[in-house]
């Protein structure tokens, strides 16, 4: 009787570790988004351009609605490539900045799963972006995407090397 409670003892301690050991593996529950697109735009530290265009041009309210909305968003680098003074001359310029901030939006929540799958996209300005996949790289018109998926309380950010112009 003493082994058999021995065997039980050792049985249920085990069965306890492997169910310990399977939560420690278990994959982690996605993150919910914390915040809308301009938000976490902010908060992400590399697109302050972006946020600075967006602000000049009075989409902020807009890119904080409902949406939802997929924003192809290009990294302040994107912008240096820029030749020198068109970042400034756009802010200056409200309609044309509104025009190819649009081009940068496409109405709805395309993950890149989907993008994948597209050939082009019809923005928020109403001209198409092409989109084009190869050798697992996908391009948005001239533009490599970087990094995808980056979902907000109203949409989807994919992250662009390259602004892209209509």
């Amino acid at each position: 009787m003493k082994s058999f409670l021995s065997i039980l003892s050792i049985t249920a301690f085990l069965f306890a570790a492997t169910i310990v050991s399977a939560e420690d593996k278990a994959p982690a529950k996605p993150a919910k988004p914390a915040g809308d697109i301009v938000d976490t735009a902010v908060g992400a530290g590399s697109f302050k351009t972006l946020v600075a265009a967006v602000k000049a041009a009075g989409l902020v309210e807009t890119l904080k609605g409902e949406g939802p909305f997929t924003v192809f968003a290009p990294t302040d680098e994107a912008f240096a490539k820029l030749p020198a003074g068109t970042v400034e001359a756009l802010l200056k310029d409200k309609e044309k900045l509104t025009a190819i901030l649009t081009y940068h939006v496409v109405p709805g929540k395309v993950m890149a799963a989907d993008v994948v799958k597209l050939k082009s996209a019809k923005t928020v300005n109403g001209k198409e972006v092409t989109i084009t996949v190869s050798e697992g790289s996908v391009k948005v018109n001239d533009a490599n995407v970087v990094k995808t998926d980056i979902e907000t309380t109203n949409g989807v950010i994919h992250v662009i090397d390259t602004v892209i112009l209509p």
